[in-house]
């Protein structure tokens, strides 16, 4: 008589989690920052696939780990706000109620499943001081098991997190301008254990939430744009 394969509940968890580590770890960093006009992404990416997105008008998404994965969540988290904005209105989709929603997602998916997401995505909301209750910027880190956490000012994802987020502790400041923050976005993410110890403009994908804008404030900074700011 052959009896079933068991397997400890607590030790099944632990290797799901340090199997998702290990794919999120092997990623590309990326850093999330407010700045005095609004929030800024940055991302060591000389490949075409994007890692920062578009959600709704004042939310973006960035998400490290199996492309294929996040960019999965990407295109839910679209057609989620593209609902509720139809469904209330668009000043109705915020970045809180989309993070919610993918670490229910994430976290279902890290307990059922033999095998869980190995991503790590930040979503980021910028402000708006003519809506009330709307003035503040947003950003919130959700974990492969669905942890999430609301970040202040600054946030990294993938590779070498702590060394990232120790130097941005050090440096970062608030209501400094777009290239004071681009100029600390990179010299960040050169000091990644799998990073490039000088990057260029053209190994960089970097998007920006402007406050200052109307109705749909994503927007991409070219490589000329960012080679201005950088100097």
């Amino acid at each position: 008589m052959s009896f079933p394969f068991y397997v400890n509940p607590e030790q099944m968890t632990q290797d799901k989690a340090e199997f998702a580590r290990k794919g999120i770890a092997r990623g590309k960093s990326i850093v999330t920052l407010e700045f005095a006009g609004g929030v800024l992404m940055i991302a060591e990416n000389p490949l075409q696939l994007q890692k920062l997105g578009e959600i709704y008008d004042r939310v973006a998404f960035a998400g490290v780990g199996k492309f294929s994965e996040f960019d999965r969540l990407r295109k839910i988290g679209v057609q989620w706000a593209d609902t509720e904005g139809y469904r209330f209105s668009r000043d109705d989709v915020r970045g809180k109620a989309l993070a919610n929603v993918y670490s229910q997602l994430l976290g279902e998916e890290f307990t059922r499943s033999p095998k869980p997401f190995e991503v790590e995505i930040v979503i980021a909301e910028c402000g708006d001081d003519s809506l009330s209750g709307h003035e503040n910027n947003a950003i919130y880190k959700v974990g492969f098991d669905g942890t999430i956490q609301d970040q202040k000012g600054f946030c990294a994802i993938g590779g070498s997190v702590d060394s990232l987020t120790n130097h941005l502790e050090s440096n970062y400041s608030d209501g400094l301008d777009l290239g004071a923050t681009l100029r600390l976005g990179r010299e960040t993410l050169q000091r990644a254990e799998n990073g490039t110890s000088d990057l260029p403009p053209e190994s960089l994908e970097v998007a920006i939430l402007d406050r200052s804008g109307r109705g749909r404030r994503f927007r991409r900074l070219s490589h000329e744009e960012m080679a201005s700011h950088l100097g």
